[in-house]
């Protein structure tokens, strides 16, 4: 994957434009930059342009892998870098602990809102595309911890679709539904 690809290009393989994979790059680069005994090391935009692309869609790994011109191996590794996806059971209680000292609020995981990417008018169900502010985009679901890493993004929805059902239809609604569905049988 050369750095000639239009945005064009680039969102309808990995929903994100040149812009914010360049900038996720710059902001996470000093943690994924690595020494290999190989030749060459995977280049930073790539990962983060690729795991982007894998958090956004849920795409198999190989076929974002692919994409790159990576192994699946090394797509795995790239996404369970710190920084990128470093969220576990683990570190919850550390992750609580910053955003109850940056702001004073107990027990948060996560902060999350909705933001709209604008792309061009599609060729089927572009009424569907159309947000609230009568403009063509996706509407983007983002998470990230107190340390602003990205922890999780949906980018699956049309313009249209309002930010609850984002949530309600992601991995982290489904988690919380699952959740509440075991504490209710206690």
């Amino acid at each position: 994957m050369n750095g000639c690809h239009d945005d064009d290009w680039l969102i309808s393989r990995f929903r994100f434009p040149k812009a914010i994979s360049s900038w996720k790059s710059t902001e996470l680069g000093p943690g994924l930059e690595r020494q290999t005994a190989r030749s060459h090391a995977l280049p930073v935009p790539i990962q983060v342009l690729t795991t982007l692309g894998f958090l956004a869609t849920g795409s198999f790994q190989r076929e974002l892998a692919d994409r790159s011109g990576m192994s699946q191996g090394a797509l795995s590794h790239a996404i369970a870098a710190p920084g990128i996806y470093g969220y576990d059971a683990v570190n919850q209680a550390h992750i609580k602990a910053q955003f109850a000292e940056i702001a004073d609020f107990p027990n948060v995981i996560g902060a999350i809102d909705c933001t709209h990417i604008a792309i061009k008018a599609p060729s089927e169900g572009e009424y569907a595309y159309v947000n609230r502010k009568h403009f063509h985009s996706l509407n983007v679901q983002i998470i990230c911890d107190a340390q602003m890493c990205l922890t999780n993004i949906v980018a699956r929805w049309p313009g249209s679709t309002h930010d609850s059902f984002v949530l309600t239809n992601s991995s982290v609604g489904n988690r919380f539904r699952t959740r509440q569905q075991l504490i209710a049988r206690i």
